[in-house]
């Protein structure tokens, strides 16, 4: 196993961030200094600042990690820097050590995932996985069937590449649904204003099957078995 997976499986941390540890000589490996891309065998003893490195176990028929959906108020940041005031982290209080699945601007609300499973981190968010996240929107001007046209059939320049098509459709006089498959960063905000409107506001109310539903803000439940199974086909391991 490559060691920023076995890192990741442990729950310490997710994929790259295990790489950052390895990069700036804070892992080590049965004493030695550890590089990029190194494999383990079995038995190898891994360390971390000078701390052993403990595998997750769990009893059978339970899980090993911590899969969490949570109502992101707005002024939470998506990062487990705890020197970021209003961090994610903080924001949830839960025991184990958990990251964010992606993010959620900190001017927008609503439906982010956290784990302590950095292993499918990169999975959930890999653009083949195609995975929808819905959000509602209002805005500062009318909505117009031109503007729901043009932000639906994509080529909106953010970030310097083309969106994608996707679906819209309107709510109200100054609001509109909007689903995606990208997570280009702040996506809608520069789409929107790409058409001339201002995002008021902006709720995200499902990602793939796992939906929002009447979670208040700062409020986390854990996902469920069957929202596990749609989020990543083909797992068994929890």
């Amino acid at each position: 196993m490559r060691l920023n997976r076995h890192i990741a499986d442990s729950g310490f941390c997710s994929r790259r961030e295990a790489d950052r540890l390895v990069a700036e000589g804070r892992v080590t490996v049965n004493g030695l200094r550890a590089r990029i891309g190194a494999e383990l065998g079995e038995g190898d003893e891994v360390r971390i600042d000078g701390n052993t490195l403990e595998a997750r176990t769990a009893a059978r028929g339970q899980r090993r990690h911590v899969y969490i959906a949570l109502n992101k108020p707005v002024g939470v940041t998506s990062t487990t820097d705890s020197g970021v005031k209003d961090n994610i982290v903080d924001c949830v209080d839960h025991p184990q050590r958990i990251f964010p699945v992606g993010r959620l601007d900190k001017d927008s609300e609503g439906l982010i995932l956290l784990t302590s499973n950095g292993d499918i981190v990169n999975r959930i968010l890999r653009a083949e996985n195609k995975l929808e996240k819905e959000y509602l929107v209002a805005v500062n001007h009318p909505v117009t069937p031109e503007f729901l046209r043009g932000m639906a059939r994509g080529g909106v320049p953010v970030h310097g590449e083309p969106t994608l098509p996707c679906r819209t459709g309107k709510l109200g006089s100054q609001g509109f649904r909007i689903v995606l498959t990208q997570g280009l960063n702040r996506q809608i905000r520069l789409m929107a204003a790409h058409f001339g409107y201002r995002v008021k506001q902006l709720l995200r109310v499902r990602i793939g099957n796992v939906k929002l539903g009447h979670l208040k803000p700062g409020q986390w439940r854990n996902l469920t078995d069957a929202e596990l199974r749609g989020l990543l086909p083909g797992q068994a391991d929890w």
